[in-house]
Parts: C-alpha cells; sequence; structure tokens
C-alpha cells in the first residue's frame, strides 16, 4: 500500500524500498541516494537528468516542467514496483522536478540499490527510459531568443497539439 507524504509543498508515494516524488525544488543528490541506502546494496547507481545550455544549435535559456501530478506519481510508483521486483532491487527512489528549471540544474534524480551493480546499471536506465515514455510530465524549452517549444518528455520529441 503506497503512502502519500503528507507534504503539500512535495507530493510523493512511498512504500517499502521505493519513493517517488515532484518538486518545485531545487534537487538533492545525496537526499535521494540516502533514501536507496541499504546494507544489502552493494550498489547505488544515480542518475541526474541536467538542463543543458542548448539544443540543436539553438541557446536554451531554461527549461519549464508541469505535470498532472496525481496520475505522474501513480505511473512513477508503478514503474518503481515493477522494476524492483524484476531486478531484484533493495531500493528505488525517483524524483521530478517541475516550474522553472534553471541550466544546470537537475530536472531529474533516479538512484537505485541493488546487490551487484549490473541490476542496478540496468535498472537506472530502465527506470529513465521508462519515466520519459510514461510519466505524465511535460517539458518547455525556452530558449535566449525568446521562443519556446513544448516537448514531449522524451529526447527531442516535440509536443503534439491534442485537437
Amino acid at each position: 500500500m503506497a503512502t502519500q507524504d503528507p507534504d503539500p509543498q512535495e507530493p510523493s508515494l512511498s512504500q517499502e524500498g521505493i519513493y517517488v516524488a515532484l518538486t518545485d525544488s531545487p534537487l538533492n543528490l545525496t537526499s535521494i541516494t540516502d533514501r536507496v541506502r541499504s546494507p544489502q546494496a552493494g550498489a547505488i547507481v544515480l542518475f541526474a537528468g541536467t538542463t543543458r545550455d542548448s539544443f540543436d544549435n539553438k541557446p536554451v535559456k531554461e527549461l519549464q516542467y508541469t505535470a498532472y501530478q496525481p496520475l505522474a506519481l501513480r505511473t512513477m510508483l508503478d514503474i518503481a514496483v515493477a522494476l524492483r521486483a524484476k531486478h531484484g532491487l533493495k531500493g528505488i527512489a525517483m524524483v521530478h522536478r517541475l516550474g522553472v528549471v534553471p541550466i544546470g540544474e537537475e530536472s531529474i534524480l533516479i538512484a537505485v540499490s541493488a546487490p551487484h551493480r549490473q541490476a542496478a546499471w540496468r535498472a537506472g536506465e530502465e527506470a529513465l527510459e521508462e519515466c520519459k515514455a510514461r510519466v505524465e510530465v511535460w517539458k518547455r524549452e525556452e530558449f535566449e531568443a525568446g521562443e519556446g517549444v513544448w516537448r514531449a518528455n522524451r529526447d527531442g520529441g516535440r509536443g503534439e497539439r491534442v485537437g
């Protein structure tokens, strides 16, 4: 059974060995890594998705993220539960930042722990790919020239207008 974090500033869901959250605050690498530490884990893998300063040779000013929060959290939890079982993880935590994410700051952190490194590597990559494919988060790239583009939360995929 998932529990809801009581802090409305950071909606989250958690179960034993699993934590997923959305936040408007800067992300903390140490905090998410600590959520997956386990004496049974010989490996912790951390992925930090960071806002870069360009896309397709156009200077990026910032990224802006929005989400359908209740569904995004549920999807993140579903992904984490499946990956924990599939890879025998000791812990998995995923936090996605919403709102404005400046250049050089993280928009997503994913940490996984496992008894052995191979499972941790595979699970970390799979968690990211599943999040990008399935979680109800959308991003807008704001360019220095003043224009912006909504994108599906995938590498380079333009958002499609819904009729």
